[in-house]
């Protein structure tokens, strides 16, 4: 393994898993969660067809979100086939255990280290959001491959992080750091890991000016990263609207178009000391305090607790002098582990964003119990007991899934007789950005009433949105959730416009639904006779 050779059987076991994720995910069916109708379908779309100016908040705040994360999957899912998309998908997730393997291979201390490395890593690939994560377009599972090959990178090189030239230090640390920082750069909820990972790169061995040349080149290459993938459209969105970041933070960068407010999901955050100091063991028994996403898991509970313990054990120095993982490489994860997840705590406390955490807990896990002064037997018993208990324990509950067919997304056709003098606005919190691409694309697309914008909210972008409306000389459309009829009635009345009810359509599509589609009327110049749908 140090000398970068796998056996057959070791790539017969990480084939298997990468193909067997690929095929389990193709057999789960199409992601039709609520993040996916909202903005996953629609972020590329809008990008690829040149609507950022064009439409507004069609998906809430996601709207505005980077869109390139998204692209490899439209272009698949629209342009080959969706069993073809998905097992790519599927793929690409599972190769988590790439760097997952490496990793345990390279820190095991145990007689069958392959037999070890191997079973470490199956219990890491099968945590509860792991396994419920399959398929779906969270991307937190595929970004969770960045960070762990650049956490891997480090720990494989270790010995030349600490021995080596400086310049084969720096050489290392940059590559492993645009790794890490293009994950940053595709989504910026992995920010915690890139301070996860200057950790990691400190908590390496080596004299002083071995850890800081490889930090300075690791920044560097995380600069770049993060660069390479965002700074384009921090600049666009910035030129758009104001803020690189719309509409987040808006309370500090103020842009003109929105409320001074942060927008940030903030309902997570732990905010006594009790709960701070609990998190880890109260969301692995209750996922509602971490998560909009069901899942069981006590991997990183069990972890955290057996961190306690080891660190008493220390602090007491009663630690055992034979640690089931070699000490240098240990010291590099728990580094990252630690500082990444204070991070996360303090910024999102959302526990999918730390999906790549459940995934290493097992391995943190073997690490802290194999420092306790037991007997190498009983430690090993130990470890085999929470292992058993962690995945008896687990339970996975996909997102909405249904039938492969293509296309990816399908509905009933919209009732546009001219859609060259057309305008189509958008009501309610219902996710309706995967039904843009079914829209004739001459049509703007405006979502009057949401999360992001109400009609009486006083903003700038709501008056440039009812001034569109106003000077608009075509026909207006409404579209929206069947059951938040009320909520659409009302945002309509406040820009003057009613249902013009004979014309209303029940749009079905694949992925949910009814949608009610209809006509507009202004008020001032239309007949409404007040008759029911």
């Amino acid at each position: 393994m140090r000398a970068g050779l796998l056996a057959p059987s070791e790539w017969l076991f990480l084939g298997l898993v990468i193909v067997g994720f690929g095929a389990f995910v193709i057999a789960l069916g199409k992601d039709m969660s609520w993040d996916f109708r909202n903005y996953h379908w629609y972020a590329p779309y809008a990008f690829l067809n040149g609507r950022m100016a064009m439409d507004v908040a069609v998906a809430h705040q996601a709207s505005y979100y980077n869109p390139f994360l998204d692209i490899p999957f439209y272009l698949l899912a629209t342009k080959i086939s969706s069993w073809f998309a998905l097992g790519v998908l599927g793929m690409v997730q599972g190769a988590n255990v790439v760097p997952i393997y490496v990793m345990a291979r390279s820190v095991l201390r145990l007689d069958e280290n392959r037999l070890a490395a191997i079973a470490v890593t199956a219990v890491c690939m099968t945590g509860g959001l792991t396994i419920g994560l399959a398929g779906t377009t969270y991307y937190d599972n595929v970004l969770s491959v960045f960070a762990l090959s650049g956490l891997a990178i480090v720990v494989f090189y270790r010995d030349e992080l600490e021995n080596g030239s400086l310049l084969r230090g720096m050489t290392i640390a940059a590559i492993a750091g645009f790794i890490v920082g293009s994950a940053v750069g595709l989504k910026l909820p992995q920010a915690p890991f890139a301070l996860g990972f200057a950790a990691a790169l400190i908590a390496a061995p080596g004299d002083t000016k071995h850890r800081l040349t490889r930090l300075a080149a690791g920044g560097i290459g995380g600069v770049i990263g993060v660069a390479l993938f965002s700074a384009y459209w921090l600049m666009h969105m910035d030129a758009l609207t104001g803020n690189p970041l719309f509409p987040y933070f808006n309370d500090v960068i103020q842009s003109p178009l929105v409320a001074n407010d942060s927008y940030r999901d903030m309902r997570f955050l732990p905010g006594t000391f009790t709960k701070i100091i609990g998190y880890p063991i109260l969301f692995s028994w209750n996922w509602h305090i971490a998560d909009d996403l069901p899942f069981i898991d006590i991997r990183v509970g069990l972890a955290y607790i057996a961190g306690f313990v080891a660190l008493g054990a220390w602090l007491f120095k009663k630690r055992s002098n034979d640690p089931l993982l070699e000490p240098k490489g240990a010291r590099i994860i728990f580094a990252f582990v630690i500082v990444s997840y204070l991070a996360w705590l303090k910024v999102f406390a959302i526990y999918r964003y730390i999906v790549t955490l459940e995934m290493l807990a097992p391995l943190v896990l073997v690490g802290f119990v194999g420092m306790l002064p037991f007997t190498r037997r009983a430690r090993l018993i130990v470890v085999g007991i929470l292992f058993f208990a962690a995945i008896v324990t687990a339970r996975s509950y996909p997102a909405d899934k249904t039938n492969v067919s293509d296309p990816y997304v399908q509905s009933d056709a919209f009732p546009i007789p001219d859609p060259d003098h057309a305008m189509v606005l958008m009501t309610g919190e219902a996710p309706l950005g995967f039904l843009a691409p079914k829209i004739p694309h001459q049509i703007p697309l405006l979502r009057i009433d949401g999360w992001m914008i109400q009609p009486d909210d006083g903003t700038r972008l709501t008056a440039q949105m009812k001034a569109r409306v106003n000077a608009f000389k075509g026909t207006l459309y409404t579209l929206s959730d069947a059951v938040e009829l009320q909520r659409t009635r009302k945002a309509l009345a406040d820009y003057d416009l009613a249902i013009r009810w004979p014309g209303c359509r029940n749009i079905h599509t694949n992925l949910g639904g009814p949608y009610l589609f209809c006509p507009l009327a202004r008020k001032l110049s239309a007949s409404n006779d007040g008759s029911k749908p």
